[in-house]
């Protein structure tokens, strides 16, 4: 056994209207600061993951999701040097509310062809593939 400890982490690809993916940046001070991810977070004791997505979803982005709209789509298995991410990947292609910045980070929609440009944790890069054979 490895002995890491196991980090649950959530994250969603938003969709919107012409399939472009939301990605955010890793703001500095962070543990891999200047990287592009998925939003989401680390999911609470004794909280479900759809539910750390709805609340991560509004903390950071301003907006409001309901659970029947995210639709799980894959997982990231990874081992970081101190721990090892588990994080569930959730598509959502409604919400309410115009997502917008609240904790600092850069924003971009991306094609999910883009996204293979941009540099991103290590455990997000192998999602990449599912976004594109789902969004093309």
């Amino acid at each position: 056994m490895s002995g890491l400890r196991l980090l649950l982490v959530v994250a969603v690809a938003l969709v919107d209207a012409d399939g472009r993916v939301l990605v955010s940046e890793r703001p500095a001070g962070k543990q891999l600061a200047g990287l592009w991810e998925f939003p989401g977070g680390k999911v609470e004791p004794g909280e479900r993951p759809e539910e750390t997505l709805i609340r991560e979803l509004a903390e950071e982005l301003g907006i409001t999701v309901a659970e029947p709209c995210l639709a799980p789509l894959t997982f990231a298995s990874h081992p970081y040097p101190d721990f090892h991410l588990l994080m569930p990947l959730y598509v959502c292609r409604r919400w309410e509310g115009t997502p917008r910045s609240l904790e600092g980070q850069a924003l971009k929609w991306v094609s999910p062809k883009a996204l293979r440009d941009l540099a991103m944790p290590p455990a997000d890069a192998p999602l990449i593939p599912f976004l594109i054979d789902l969004l093309g």
